[in-house]
């Protein structure tokens, strides 16, 4: 529907989203904006964990229709923090849990736990014990074919009735239809999600956002005034390149021997 197209240029670096060997095929150029600044998704995920324990947002709510306290929260100090992926996010997290005095345990690939255990934190000596023993347990993979719901219902189900799981990164790493259910059936007990498998969710309209053990925020993680400066500065650079026939950032370099 777009025979003219020759560029696409990507805010950010997912382009899961985008049929890259559709676009080289027809000689159109995908060009990202770079890996973006890990901090703010990080920062983002202390703040739904801390909100969620706390009951910060329900207690919020209480105190301007008039009520005083009205929950005892959860305490982060002693507790195991289960970190999925010790990639940038990932480590962030891990070591403030450290700060915390959080017993921080890593997970993943064997790239992944590597990096955890040359930075000095615990690996799970196995997936299941690994859901079985956090307190909190936080997802930092990216998405493509091979995490895509890489969580199952079976590794939900082993978490304890009082944990608390997170998910920052993306939605479709859980098995569709599993975190909705394991909270329902109280394992684990409470949730925290930024990310959807439809976005945006407008009227309230998903089944997570009206659980009353889910603190739900709409994909704020990367929504931070830099990283918006980052990543729409460097789209219109390659925009820019493109144009200058020095084209930058380029995801498919073949796709210019058909420009």
């Amino acid at each position: 529907r777009l025979p003219k197209l020759k560029l696409i240029s990507q805010t950010g670096r997912n382009i899961g989203h985008i049929d890259v060997t559709a676009c080289t095929e027809r000689g159109v150029v995908v060009s990202d904006a770079g890996g973006g600044n890990p901090n703010p998704t990080a920062e983002l995920t202390w703040g739904l964990i801390i909100s969620a324990l706390r009951s910060i947002p329900y207690e919020v709510q209480r105190l301007k229709e008039g009520h005083w306290q009205s929950t005892v929260g959860d305490g982060l100090k002693g507790k195991t923090l289960g970190v999925y992926a010790f990639g940038r996010i990932g480590g962030i997290v891990a070591r403030v849990g450290k700060a915390f005095e959080m017993q921080v345990v890593c997970f993943g690939r064997e790239g992944s736990t590597a990096r955890a255990r040359e930075a000095g934190f615990e690996v799970a000596p196995s997936r299941d014990q690994f859901f079985a023993n956090a307190d909190v347990l936080t997802l930092h993979l990216p998405l493509n074919a091979e995490t895509r719901g890489i969580v199952k219902r079976a590794d939900l189900a082993r978490m304890k009735p009082t944990a608390l799981v997170v998910n920052t990164s993306r939605a479709p790493l859980i098995e569709e239809g599993a975190l909705a259910q394991a909270l329902k059936q109280g394992r684990p007990g409470r949730a925290a999600v930024d990310v959807y498998e439809d976005e945006p969710v407008l009227q309230a309209n998903h089944r997570l956002v009206k659980m009353p053990n889910v603190v739900c925020t709409p994909h704020l993680g990367y929504v931070e005034k830099s990283t918006y400066e980052s990543y729409y500065g460097t789209a219109v650079e390659n925009i820019v390149a493109f144009i200058a026939g020095k084209p930058v950032n380029v995801h498919n370099p073949e796709a210019l021997k058909k420009a």
